[in-house]
């Protein structure tokens, strides 16, 4: 018998007993460590729990529970490329684990990555289609990438499976409103409020005060978004809301408190600073209102603003500087039905009829189309102006 052979035969035997101890050791460690690492991420001690899930892979290469964890800790703090790099580590040799899989279709989700998200989360409805959580996250990402079918029928099976389903009503809510279907948006997210009277989300209040807003039922709209600061005085979208109902009821007074309520949060605001002017304007107001404008201007160029300092002149008759801003701001915008109306106004004012048809004649020249221009040229044309 050689002496390789004699000295392989006289090599101790590791006993079953001692093998299965280790492993049990090791799979005890590793189980400590990943319980420490997912604790130390609730406390938000993310490098901590980085180092707890570090250990592990020490022990044993590309462990799942490890890789997930790394995961999380990077999602954490919104690194998402690098989360990204676990999860798929992880799904490459444990493939199928929910968990690197919620993990990566929320962090292609968060990147605006859309598509991918949907993928993956398909992925696991194939084995489990009736999971809620997965189904309104897809069904939110449709609605994301504007695909307004496919959400729409996720969301209603999501309620077919649990008809009060806050995620779904609202998920409907905002796809409705977003393709402009208000009526509908209104329905969900009042069918919301009326499951959560006791503990209402200012959120939802706000939304069913947009929806009314949008459907010029101005009157109802106030009393949604009162309800709201009612919750939250300082709420930028309940302020927002209730200045634009009272304006598109004509209400300029009320309009213009709001609008100063959020200048007194926002004093820089541009668009509310416009907003206020025009309020003060419509009333009569126009040095104030020139006031709001031209702060406005001072922060940055914003044709609105402009457009309200030309109507101001129009306003006290000074025709020639309102036809010289508003031709200067027609060469900036030269699709802005506003300014051929106001501009061919002007001309009117001074008796130059023929240059209000040419240049309302001009705007349909371009190949646009506007319903406001057609029927003020063909009140000009038929003299019943």
């Amino acid at each position: 018998m050689s002496d390789e052979l004699i000295s392989e035969m006289e090599l101790p035997i590791q006993p079953v007993s001692e093998i299965v101890a280790e492993d049990n050791k090791i799979a005890s460690e590793i189980s400590e460590l990943s319980k420490q690492g997912y604790q130390l991420l609730k406390e938000n001690l993310v490098e901590e729990a980085k180092a707890a899930f570090g250990k592990i892979l020490t022990i044993e290469d590309n462990n799942n529970y490890a890789l997930v964890g790394l995961g999380d800790s990077e999602r954490k703090q919104n690194h998402f490329h690098e989360a990204v790099s676990y999860y798929s580590k992880c799904l490459t040799f444990h493939p199928g684990n929910n968990y690197a899989l919620f993990g990566l279709a929320d962090c292609y989700k968060a990147m605006n990555q859309y598509h991918k998200a949907i993928d993956i989360w398909e992925q696991y409805l194939i084995h489990d289609d009736r999971n809620i959580t997965v189904l309104t996250r897809v069904a939110d990402a449709y609605r994301k990438i504007r695909d307004f079918k496919k959400s729409k029928e996720l969301y209603l099976k999501v309620l077919d499976m649990e008809n009060e389903n806050a995620y779904a009503l609202i998920g409907l809510g905002h796809l409705h409103y977003d393709f402009k279907e208000f009526k509908d948006a209104l329905y969900y997210w009042t069918k919301m409020l009326e499951l959560n009277e006791s503990s209402v989300d200012i959120r939802v209040l706000t939304s069913i005060g947009n929806c009314h807003r949008k459907l010029k039922t101005f009157d109802k709209g106030v009393y949604y978004f009162e309800r709201a600061l009612q919750l939250d005085p300082n709420n930028f979208y309940a302020l927002f809301g209730l200045a634009d109902c009272y304006r598109g009821m004509n209400q300029q007074f009320r309009s213009v408190e709001y609008w100063n309520k959020i200048l007194e949060m926002d004093p820089k605001n541009k668009v509310i600073l416009t907003r206020a002017g025009d309020a003060y304007r419509n009333t009569g107001d126009y040095k104030t209102a020139a006031e709001y404008y031209n702060k406005a201007m001072d922060i940055d160029f914003d044709i609105y603003a402009a457009l309200g300092l030309a109507l101001i002149c129009k306003g006290e008759g000074k025709y020639d500087e309102a036809i010289d801003r508003l031709t200067s701001l027609l060469h900036n915008d030269p699709k802005n039905y506003r300014l051929f109306i106001d501009l061919a106004d002007c001309y009117l004012k001074i008796n130059q009829r023929d240059k209000a048809i040419e240049l309302l004649r001009s705007y349909s020249k371009q190949g646009l189309r506007s319903q406001a221009i057609i029927d003020m040229l063909d009140k000009i044309e038929n003299n019943r102006r």
